[in-house]
């Protein structure tokens, strides 16, 4: 399981010309799930998403998490993340779950996030979106499942 991280001041998603998330100052991650990912690796994003220290403290050090801010997390799917563009022009997609597959897993991750953090938003698994956000720093990691 593969994530592109932002800290943001805000983020919304559309599908179909319709707002189907909305969030304020807290974290924005764009997930890819991979052929291999286990519920496991949904139960370690997750925890690792809510629990990453990016957000400053009053002395201004990247030491509180989105939970420690009250901020919320919008999770959203994207295939793409798992692309691998080493050779060639074109990106390979072969890492990437199937269509089924990434959906149960991404539902899981969701699960498990807002089991956790109930101000949790998530995307609209499998539909074209168009994602905004203000990146807040800015702020941007990768993070890959171990």
């Amino acid at each position: 399981m593969k994530a592109v991280v932002q800290r943001v001041a805000s983020a919304e998603v559309q599908a179909s010309g319709e707002t189907v998330a909305a969030i304020g100052h807290g974290l924005l991650a764009l997930v890819g799930i991979q052929a291999s990912d286990t519920p496991q690796e949904c139960a370690w994003l997750a925890k690792k998403l809510l629990n990453l220290r990016i957000f400053d403290d009053e002395e201004g050090k990247l030491n509180r998490s989105v939970m420690d801010v009250d901020g919320e997390l919008l999770l959203v799917s994207n295939f793409t993340v798992c692309g691998d563009a080493r050779r060639g022009r074109r990106p390979e997609f072969t890492d990437a779950a199937g269509y089924q597959e990434g959906k149960a897993l991404f539902e899981t991750l969701v699960a498990e996030a807002r089991q956790a953090h109930s101000r949790t938003q998530a995307g609209a698994y499998g539909s074209h979106m168009r994602v905004s956000l203000v990146n807040d720093g800015p702020v941007t990691l990768v993070l890959a499942s171990p």
